[in-house]
């Protein structure tokens, strides 16, 4: 239920494995928790639809 994985600023890592266990469709971690604000770009513009400039005044304004 324990998974190893490699986090960018911690480095080695526990994480929670996936508690379903298919046997044609296995779960797996596959990536590490994100560091944050590591999707707030891709959340902006591809969820909301935000243009890189409109991103980039609100971190100006210290929005985000």
């Amino acid at each position: 239920m324990i998974a190893m994985v490699e986090h960018a600023t911690i480095g080695s890592m526990k994480a929670l494995g996936v508690p379903v266990k298919l046997s044609d469709t296995p779960g797996a971690i596959r990536t590490p928790p994100p560091t944050l604000g590591q999707h707030t770009d891709k959340v902006l513009q591809h969820d909301l639809g935000l243009s890189a400039d409109a991103i980039a005044n609100l971190r100006r304004e210290q929005v985000i």
